[in-house]
């Protein structure tokens, strides 16, 4: 005979989680009235902005009644999940930090999103919330910090790739170098093509967001030992990792120049027949 843990009856579990869902519901609603009432608001389509915060909300009443809200404040509360978004298409500003969500599923059906803060939660799959927001055109301003997420390898250029939109990331503004290394490193059509070309070796830009990070101890050379100024003095053990630094580093330069031996002097410009053929430019590109 198996033991059971919880004696309760599986139909007693489930009313009062049913009880309970009610009754965050009813807080929640609670919470949205006091602050009609604060705010002096009559009608919901005066509703602009809702500061919902520090309310120990488990849940959220639906808000897709307020269709001109466009700042929503909801930090420091207790949330799981956002599905009370939905219609709020006019919402520019949504601070989530410091809840217990673990999916941001819904955040979609808000185009017009230009702020969104998420860190101090508990999102832990980074393709999951990528998609979720891939589709935020107007996105400029994102915090993910302090997500199981941020420990994936690669996590930072992984989001500026997928998200080319966003300007701020974690409180840190994205640089131009940042842009072109998530390139290098995430589009790998181009990176092999240009690595095994130009440098004569092969890089392995691949990458899994659920592998460990592993960097290899970097050792210097001493610090009388001759080097131009523009060479890298941190010797490297794998000579694939010297092929992809020097593909970071190094650009193409090309010259482009009149070739005088087919421009016609004045004496054959004279003379010339029609059906001449036109200067020729020559171009010359050096690594």
């Amino acid at each position: 005979m198996s033991w059971d843990p919880n004696p309760v009856p599986r139909t007693l579990r489930c009313w009062r989680l049913r009880r309970a869902s009610e009754t965050a519901l009813q807080s929640s609603r609670r919470a949205v009235e006091d602050q009609l009432k604060i705010c002096g608001h009559k009608r919901d389509a005066d509703v602009f902005e809702l500061f919902l915060s520090k309310k120990e909300l488990t849940e959220v009443v639906d808000l897709s009644r307020f269709k001109k809200l466009k700042y929503l404040w909801l930090h420091h509360n207790k949330l799981h999940g956002i599905t009370f978004l939905t219609r709020n298409y006019c919402l520019t500003e949504l601070y989530l930090n410091n809840n217990a969500i673990f999916e941001i599923e819904g955040l979609h059906y808000l185009p017009s999103l230009h702020i969104l803060l998420l860190h101090h939660n508990e999102l832990t799959n980074i393709d999951a919330t990528v998609k979720e927001l891939k589709g935020m055109l107007n996105l400029k301003i994102l915090s993910l910090y302090q997500n199981p997420l941020c420990q994936y390898n690669l996590y930072r250029l992984y989001i500026i790739y997928h998200l080319p939109g966003v300007e701020l990331l974690d409180r840190n503004q994205v640089t131009e170098k940042e842009r072109r290394s998530m390139i290098t490193i995430f589009n790998h059509k181009k990176a092999h093509i240009v690595q095994s070309i130009a440098f004569g070796g092969k890089v392995d830009a691949s990458w899994d967001p659920k592998s460990p990070f592993k960097q290899k101890p970097a050792q210097r050379v001493p610090s009388d030992f001759a080097f131009a100024n523009n060479v890298d003095k941190t010797v490297l053990d794998d000579p694939e990792d010297a092929v992809f630094v020097r593909s970071m580093k190094r650009s193409v330069m090309t010259l482009t120049s009149m070739n005088w031996d087919t421009v016609p002097t004045r004496e054959e410009r004279y003379l010339e027949e029609e059906g001449t053929e036109p200067a020729q430019m020559l171009t010359v590109t050096l690594r």
